[in-house]
């Protein structure tokens, strides 16, 4: 879990069907409301869908620059904002050519809000990513289908009652797996009250 962070440059390296149905099986144990695991994951394969998906990429990333005013920061900047840039801007710009595409999808049960459907498939997406983790993949998690929603469901034949909740683009990484950068637990943690931060004694 320390080193599962969000990769998203992979080599041009085919994912083998045996790893991907590994790590879609770990998805499959994850808890769901009343176990009523109501899920499908849908592995994109054909040239046509993985056009739409590098289109609604690239124009995720227009959308992103032009409401963050981001801009391209010179190559030879090596400080960690300027390489997350260049990471997600390369990430984009592939789009669909990734090695893997796998669209989570979700049921919306009654009497549920959206927050709770939620709990009812990110937790099948952590599965996966955990999977992939331990088998020396790379994935990131997108929202790139919001571009190209109607699309894909056209495309894909995903029944007008059920909701996307996002698209992973997974691989064998370019370089390493890295620690994660977290927040401290005493910013994120509590006590009792909302203000009062969870301590040990070895703090």
């Amino acid at each position: 879990m320390r080193t599962a962070s969000a990769v998203r440059r992979y080599r041009d390296e085919p994912v083998s069907d045996e790893v991907i149905e590994m790590c879609l099986r770990a998805a499959s144990w994850a808890p769901s409301g009343g176990n009523q695991q109501p899920w499908k994951f849908v592995v994109l394969r054909s040239d046509s869908l993985r056009d739409v998906i590098t289109a609604a990429a690239v124009k995720t990333w227009e959308i992103m620059t032009d409401f963050y005013r981001l801009s391209m920061p010179d190559d030879r900047a090596d400080d960690p904002k300027s390489r997350v840039l260049r990471t997600m801007a390369e990430h984009m710009s592939v789009g669909g050519a990734a090695p893997v595409l796998v669209l989570f999808c979700v049921e919306p049960q009654r009497g549920t809000s959206e927050l709770q459907q939620g709990g009812s498939i990110f937790p099948a997406v952590q599965n996966f990513l955990l999977a992939a983790r331990a088998q020396g993949l790379g994935a990131a998690i997108t929202l790139w289908h919001g571009s190209c929603e109607d699309q894909l469901r056209s495309m894909v034949g995903i029944p007008s009652d059920w909701k996307i909740a996002t698209l992973l683009t997974v691989g064998w990484p370019k370089g390493g797996h890295h620690a994660v950068r977290r927040k401290s637990l005493k910013e994120v943690a509590a006590i009792d009250r909302w203000d009062r931060p969870w301590s040990t004694a070895q703090e």
